[in-house]
């Protein structure tokens, strides 16, 4: 299958220095905040954000859009930015982005606040998704876990910023202002990026793939419909339901339309064969298990800590703090171990063993419980996360040919965000249920109407402390007894990630950067009048690498 690209003639040889380099890296991490932030961002705001607009059963997908949204972007931007460059779908990223945060933050309904999420979901996957492939090309593998160590601390830092800042937010000028404070820094990032990613575009003369791109799109939102089936209404998965049937068979019908196309097409969205590549492969295992097991439970804690522990909005990004500290010391260390010794394979094993004991020491979890008890407990579950987030993806990029870094980054970051989909769709069903249920008995006896906030639906942290006792207790214990258990649900598909790290394969770090692989670029030092053969060369020197096969090349000099 080849993959032609076609470079301006008239263009130089872009020279990495690295002035350039941390001019670059630097705009990409303001970026990437923005989109990691709003993760998390709503998490501290979302018992009274659903509270307030009356959403509380379906409060999961506030966060379930953004994530769907985002996985079904990520493939898109990752191809494109490999077909014509990244420079201009990464501004389009950001400004979908900032239009998003602006309307959400204008949301009168629950249903306008879940569809402005999920077109901020458009913009935030491209920010990702474009942030690691530019810095896989201005970066040699050999150096990048020195970049991406601090990549994966921003992951943390935003993990528990984000619930802080919101908190803080909601307690302040109103949740609302969680949304609106994207506007400011987002038109700040566009501009600093304008100024800052001067990367080289290309013509292309693929095809696109436009089969794959409509039935990935649905495909992927009837899986996370499936998921998220109770959640949106209806009650248990009654299959004489024919709406169930209809949405059940059709993903069926899609997933299959998709595997179709793309072993057919000229420039596959996601190109299948990628999966001969063993890295590639257990990778992508490891991320859609990690992000089934991670969003979940980084989505509710908050929730947690609010409802059960009796922490303020505020109080409880506060309290998220360990989980951040433990992101980030693993993620900077393993980083710079990387780069040091070039081997990595150990470090998702051992995150992975770490984040199962996080996962099962939080099922203890309890209302009134011991709040540095349980910083000890979100400190375990990020120190293992931090080990493995960034691993992951320096692996995929080393192992591929250096014209689909991209594409390889786009399609391994896609099936972790559908397991972060699924995972939290289907953890907050199993959590709603549950909550669902214990309010019921909590409620009962009560006059028809009596029931506070609803009976549930209205429920707000506030709200639930002018509860009188016992009600007060028993909405408290309501909220831990639906949580904790839950957690068990994730334990499992950790371990399958642990199980596959183990069959991980090493593969000597690159120390040529992607730009300079493709003879897009040189570093500062090399011959400046090199000739165009020394770039195909160095291309076909890259492409020996690839464990997928080689690609053929058509590049010319800029």
């Amino acid at each position: 299958m080849s993959h032609a690209v076609t470079t301006a003639p008239d263009k130089p040889l872009v020279v990495l220095n690295q002035r350039t380099i941390w001019l670059i890296f630097g705009a990409l991490m303001a970026s990437m905040f923005l989109s990691s932030l709003d993760q998390t961002i709503v998490g501290t705001a979302m018992p009274t954000i659903v509270g307030e607009l009356n959403g509380v059963e379906h409060q999961g997908w506030v966060i379930t859009a953004y994530i769907l949204a985002i996985a079904i972007a990520m493939p898109l931007y990752g191809k494109f930015g490999d077909l014509y460059g990244r420079r201009w779908p990464f501004l389009v990223a950001v400004g979908l982005f900032v239009v998003a945060s602006l309307g959400g933050g204008m949301a009168q309904s629950f249903e306008a606040l879940v569809a402005w999420r999920a077109v901020q979901g458009l913009g935030g996957g491209g920010l990702m998704i474009l942030s690691q492939a530019i810095i896989a090309d201005i970066i040699p593998a050999s150096d990048r876990g020195k970049y991406m160590g601090p990549m994966g601390a921003l992951f943390g830092i935003s993990a528990v910023a984000g619930p802080l800042l919101g908190g803080w937010l909601t307690d302040g000028p109103g949740w609302r202002w969680t949304f609106w404070i994207n506007v400011p820094i987002g038109i700040a990032a566009w501009f600093i990026a304008y100024f800052a990613l001067k990367l080289p575009s290309h013509r292309s003369n693929r095809p696109t793939d436009l089969g794959g791109i409509l039935t990935m799109a649905l495909g992927t939102t009837g899986i996370v419909l499936l998921t998220s089936w109770e959640s949106l209404g209806h009650d248990g998965y009654d299959w004489s339901d024919p709406t169930l049937l209809a949405v059940l068979l059709g993903t069926a019908v899609l997933v299959g339309l998709f595997i179709f196309i793309e072993n057919r097409v000229a420039e596959p969205l996601i190109p299948l064969r990628l999966f001969k590549n063993r890295t590639f492969t257990i990778t992508t295992l490891i991320g859609l298990v990690l992000g089934m097991g991670m969003f979940s439970a980084m989505a509710m804690l908050p929730t947690f800590l609010q409802m059960s522990a009796g922490a303020g909005v505020t109080e409880s990004g506060l309290l998220m703090l360990p989980m951040m500290a433990g992101v980030m010391l693993t993620s900077i260390a393993s980083g710079f171990a990387i780069s040091k010794t070039g081997r990595y394979k150990m470090f998702p094993v051992v995150g992975l063993a770490v984040t199962i004991l996080g996962m099962i020491w939080l099922t203890r979890l309890e209302g009134g419980m011991s709040l540095w008890l349980f910083g000890a407990m979100i400190f375990v579950l990020g120190a293992g996360m931090g080990l493995i987030m960034q691993t992951i993806v320096l692996a995929v990029q080393n192992s591929v040919d250096p014209h689909e870094l991209g594409t390889a980054t786009s399609s391994n970051n896609f099936f972790r965000e559908i397991g972060a989909a699924v995972g939290t769709a289907a953890f907050t069903t199993v959590f709603t249920s549950r909550l669902t249920d214990n309010l019921q008995g909590v409620f009962e006896g009560l006059p028809e109407g009596a029931a506070p906030g609803g009976g549930g639906s209205g429920l707000t942290p506030q709200l639930v402390e002018q509860l009188p006792e016992p009600l007060r207790s028993g909405v408290v214990d309501a909220f831990a007894d639906a949580l904790a258990p839950a957690f068990w649900y994730l334990v499992p598909l950790v371990a399958i990630g642990l199980v596959l790290a183990l069959f991980l394969k090493e593969v000597k770090l690159s120390d040529q950067a992607g730009m300079v692989a493709r003879g897009e670029a040189v570093m500062e030092g090399a011959a400046a009048d090199a000739e165009p053969a020394d770039a195909v060369a160095a291309v076909g020197a890259a492409e020996s690498r690839d464990a997928s096969g080689p690609q053929e090349t058509d590049i010319l000099r800029r």
